[in-house]
């Protein structure tokens, strides 16, 4: 695997490990308790990042696919732009900027802390998968729609930056959540 195609397969198990420490031990009446009714717990923290990683890929393969079948080859490391490097810094915790996320990536209402793991697991594998199978191609170069944000189109690999951060985001929202769940304050 190309050494920036590694980093993000290395951030993703960085992710997937924060995720199951997150989840460990919390049992299901606290992996599922919110600290507000508009608040999200530690479950829909998980169920949400599940959501966005795979409507992000449902929008990034077939941009994918037909770079590959238009030979765009892989012509260097997998870097988002300076647009793309400001949008995924603005992901990465600790919060600074709120922001109501889109309905269709709002976590479910019904809450099951193991399934809202299990189904975030399997998220990972899809992003790894695609890491894997699209590596050939040229990441920097192709374009997506984003699925969130109208008239914004990013890079492959803007994408692939975005996932992790946008995980290492919810998941640092997840230990705090975690840390009232448990009677602790919060840093």
């Amino acid at each position: 695997m190309h050494p920036d195609l590694q980093t993000l397969d290395d951030q993703l198990d960085a992710a997937l490990r924060d995720a199951e420490a997150v989840a460990s031990g919390l049992g299901e009446e606290r992996g599922c308790w919110r600290s507000q009714p508009s608040s999200w717990s530690v479950a829909e923290c998980l169920e949400h990042l599940t959501s966005t990683n795979r409507i992000y890929l449902g929008a990034m393969e077939p941009a994918a696919l037909h770079a590959r079948q238009d030979g765009r080859r892989r012509r260097g490391p997998a870097a988002p732009g300076f647009i793309g490097r400001l949008f995924v810094r603005n992901l990465e915790p600790p919060v600074k900027f709120k922001s109501r996320a889109p309905s269709i990536i709002c976590p479910l209402t019904s809450c099951s802390l193991t399934e809202a793991l299990a189904t975030f697991v399997a998220s990972q594998s899809d992003v790894r998968a695609f890491l894997r199978t699209f590596a050939d191609i040229d990441l920097s170069g192709v374009r997506f729609r984003n699925p969130f944000i109208r008239g914004l189109n990013f890079s492959l690999a803007t994408g692939l930056h975005a996932i992790p951060a946008h995980e290492r985001r919810h998941l640092w929202q997840a230990w705090n959540v975690r840390r009232l769940a448990e009677g602790q304050s919060q840093p």
